[in-house]
């Protein structure tokens, strides 16, 4: 497939003069997946706001949303969202003339005739943009938008990044934030306790409870560590796969990852909430850097964009939690993403179970490995945070399109054989 978006994913093809609150990026939202679920439920309220006469609607999916929409469950977030009123849904996977990989038309219909049409791309961590529209200019908390820039300031003024956050969202973020970290917390509770199978036809058992609960005797302080962290990442992963309520972190795919480091770090080392907010804001200045400089979309640039994106987040927000030193916290984060590149997108029946439950938790355990490796070599590091974000989008644009979240190719097709077999 030819997928004919050009450039930025957030901004369809328009380089912003700065960057978004953070408040854009961290969401409450149904999984499981932030561009199939959260976006198309927003594009089906658009149209029945804009068209209050309609008594049926049709919607045609293309792309990615064509090819994985069953798996990811677009079809049924769609449908409740325009419940009562009936609504035929198409998957159209074979037009190529698309816009954007994630494209949807929404046509409305009074007494069986078409009267409005919306054509809607659905550009990743849920948001939306009509096509053919002029895009509503966003806001921009940010003047700065590389690091580079980012951390002269902040040494400049010798303030931390939490502070720099606070100084572009102002004192009320740091109450959305903390629903934020709430929400994070309610969904690792919610899925250390559920068992069972996970819906979509895959037969995957829910796993968190399990690696929860499974002490051995003589447990080293290491294996137990890898543990606790991977069963809150597969909590949090497994609810999003439920399509139970998280929060993107910087998606719903990758929204294990962050969670995962801060409580299992709080609860070890007794950090308060204010500390694990505070660090959540730090890890967002990098999830926006990623976002506005390159993607954190897995139809345009693959898996590298949402978990290697989450994990560098990660890492950032431990370095920040640690009081790590900028220099440390950029290395932390750029270990994070190097070490993510060239990663693909390819479900198993485009359910975000195989292999992208475990991918949140090995994610996990890199963001805190990455942190300890910045702080014993950050003198020595040679590329630069804002260099492998660069690397990383080009990678991305040079990906087959079979590796960009399709379920063409890879894993998706070389284990979807065993992975239905009864």
């Amino acid at each position: 497939m030819k997928q004919i978006f050009k450039n930025n994913t957030q901004h369809h093809g328009a380089r912003l003069p700065g960057m978004e609150s953070l408040t854009e990026l961290y969401k409450v939202g149904s999984g499981p997946s932030s561009s199939h679920t959260i976006g198309p439920e927003r594009a089906c309220l658009l149209a029945l706001k804009k068209f209050p006469a309609a008594d049926e609607f049709r919607v045609t999916l293309y792309g990615s949303l064509a090819k994985t929409g069953k798996g990811h469950g677009t079809d049924t977030i769609i449908r409740k969202t325009f419940y009562p009123m009936p609504c035929e849904i198409i998957f159209d996977p074979e037009n190529e003339d698309i816009p954007h990989p994630n494209t949807m038309d929404v046509a409305a219909l009074s007494k069986g005739h078409e009267f409005g049409r919306l054509r809607i791309l659905s550009v990743g961590g849920g948001r939306i943009q009509v096509d053919g529209e002029a895009v509503a200019e966003p806001k921009m908390h940010y003047t700065l938008k590389t690091w580079k820039d980012i951390r002269a300031y902040c040494e400049k003024k010798n303030i931390r990044l939490w502070q720099f956050a606070e100084e572009n969202e102002g004192p009320e973020f740091w109450l959305y934030m903390t629903d934020m970290w709430e929400a994070m917390k309610a969904s690792i509770r919610a899925g250390l306790e559920c068992e069972g199978e996970l819906p979509g036809g895959l037969h995957v058992q829910r796993k968190a409870k399990y690696l929860y609960y499974r002490r051995s005797l003589g447990e080293s302080s290491e294996t137990r560590e890898n543990r606790l962290v991977c069963s809150y990442a597969f909590a949090v992963s497994e609810q999003n796969a439920a399509g139970e309520k998280i929060v993107t972190a910087p998606t719903c795919g990758a929204s294990g990852v962050l969670p995962a480091v801060l409580y299992y770090e709080q609860h070890k080392n007794g950090f308060a909430d204010w500390e694990v907010v505070r660090a959540l804001a730090a890890g967002g200045i990098i999830g926006n850097l990623i976002k506005t400089n390159a993607s954190i979309s897995g139809a345009e640039c693959g898996c590298q964009a949402e978990i290697g994106t989450a994990c560098a987040m990660a890492a950032a927000a431990l370095g920040e939690l640690f009081q790590l030193s900028l220099d440390k916290i950029e290395y932390a984060a750029e270990i994070a993403i190097e070490h993510h590149l060239g990663l693909t997108c390819d479900p198993i029946c485009g359910l975000v179970q195989i292999p992208c439950i475990e991918r949140n938790a090995v994610a996990a355990m890199r963001a805190i490995n990455a942190v300890t490796l910045s702080d014993f070599l950050s003198d020595t590091r040679m590329i630069s945070f804002d260099k492998v974000v660069r690397a990383m989008m080009e990678t991305g644009r040079d990906m087959s399109d079979l590796y960009k979240e399709t379920s063409e190719g890879g894993l998706a097709t070389l284990g979807v054989e065993q992975a239905l077999r009864p």
